[in-house]
């Protein structure tokens, strides 16, 4: 059938292969939510979250439900949250946030990925000079609105920054980011507004960028794509400069 068509499969697959992922750790939000506070999206800020990120990339409706109904099943275990610090080659920082079932299997699953790659594994807390975490909220802007007055208007809810980025289609998104800290009273600002939010995340920030060449670029994607590959990782964050 030619290369177009080989090109435009592997391209779905590619696209069908990320939403497998991304239902997978969608999923594991939703349980840890659940657990933690209850089953209820309207006084579970966190389950509310996870379900608007569902709602992103849409998860079918039956797979939420499901995994709260999962969750609510008092034998069924947590997950652990664990991250995981260290270097890729040529020395670009990775940070990795995971969520297991299994310690032991995730820690030897990182360790070996960063072994393949010519990386080395750091201990908790080594990048705390690197990498700012901040809560990060994305919408799509609405026909009309100023977003200068928007951000004057949530600068009380602790909006530190608002700003317009290209998403993977090419279409404008707008990000609002704040602190850590201010993650709760931003994300119920934005709502309060009529904002449907396509994702809410607290985001791990690079505070500084490190150079690298195209083929040491190369290098360091072969660890960041053994990663994510990781049904145990939830999300990953490096300093390499785009």
């Amino acid at each position: 059938m030619g290369r177009a068509f080989e090109f435009r499969k592997e391209r779905k697959f590619k696209r069908w292969a990320k939403m497998a992922v991304q239902f997978t750790r969608i999923g594991k939000d939703i349980v840890m939510a659940v657990k933690e506070s209850g089953p209820h999206p309207e006084t579970n800020s966190r389950l509310r979250t996870a379900m608007q990120n569902a709602k992103a990339v849409n998860m079918p409706k039956d797979r939420v439900e499901a995994a709260i109904k999962r969750a609510s099943d008092k034998s069924m275990a947590n997950y652990e949250e664990i991250v995981y610090e260290g270097y890729a080659p040529h020395g670009v920082a990775v940070l990795i946030e995971t969520a297991t079932d299994n310690t032991n299997r995730t820690v030897a699953n990182v360790r070996s990925y960063f072994n393949k790659t010519d990386g080395s594994l750091g201990k908790t807390g080594s990048l705390d000079f690197v990498f700012n975490r901040k809560s990060v909220f994305r919408f799509t802007p609405a026909e009309g609105v100023d977003l200068e007055e928007l951000e004057f208007e949530l600068i009380d809810a602790g909006l530190e920054e608002l700003y317009v980025e290209a998403d993977e289609d090419g279409n404008d998104v707008a990000v609002a980011q704040a602190a850590f800290e201010n993650f709760g009273s931003l994300q119920k600002a934005l709502e309060e507004k009529g904002i449907e939010l396509k994702s809410s995340k607290l985001e791990r920030i690079a505070l500084s960028h490190h150079e690298v060449t195209e083929e040491q670029a190369a290098d360091v994607l072969k660890l960041i794509d053994k990663l994510e590959e990781d049904d145990d990782v939830q999300a990953v964050y490096h300093n390499m400069a785009e």
